[in-house]
């Protein structure tokens, strides 16, 4: 049988979070998708990004709506501005995206199946839209190992923050 309703999302609906500097807002969730994916608008400050990470069990696509990020992987340093599109495939190589201009990038990320917007809900601050709270202070090795641990029950594995530079 086929479903009868049409999902809609009004531009300002989805849970705003602050998450390690970055805002993002859940405009769909596994909850309202039967767990088949979730889509989140990234809003990445200067600086901003997250640190080197893999998650076999997802796909996570990025499509750049505004401004630019940096997307670096084992194999490959890649700029993505304005209408780029990068999809880290299932099985997940180690990958970061940072923004390195003076201005905000837009990102629109989908993830297949759903699962990683738990993890930003678990370890995210409310905030208002469009909002940032100031940049954390660097993590303790207490924190970080925290951190590690609750990206694990997400399917996640951390790496160090210069794992793809050195």
């Amino acid at each position: 049988m086929r479903p009868t309703a049409v999902i809609t999302i009004d531009a300002p609906d989805g849970q705003e979070l602050s998450v390690i500097g970055d805002t993002y807002r859940l405009v769909i969730t596994g909850e309202q998708t039967g767990g088949a994916y979730a889509t989140i608008e990234m809003l990445i400050p200067p600086g901003g990004g997250p640190g080197p990470h893999a998650h076999a069990g997802f796909q996570e696509s990025f499509y750049v709506l505004e401004g630019e990020v940096v997307v670096r992987s084992e194999s490959q340093t890649y700029t993505a501005r304005q209408g780029a599109f990068v999809s880290i495939p299932l099985g997940g190589p180690v990958h970061s995206f940072k923004n390195e201009t003076d201005a905000v990038a837009r990102l629109l990320c989908t993830v297949v199946p759903a699962g990683l917007e738990k993890f930003f809900q678990e370890i995210g601050q409310p905030v208002a839209a469009g909002a940032f709270l100031p940049p954390p202070p660097p993590m303790s090795p207490a924190d970080q190992q925290r951190l590690a641990e609750v990206a694990k029950r997400y399917g996640q594995e951390l790496f160090p923050p210069d794992y793809l530079t050195k």
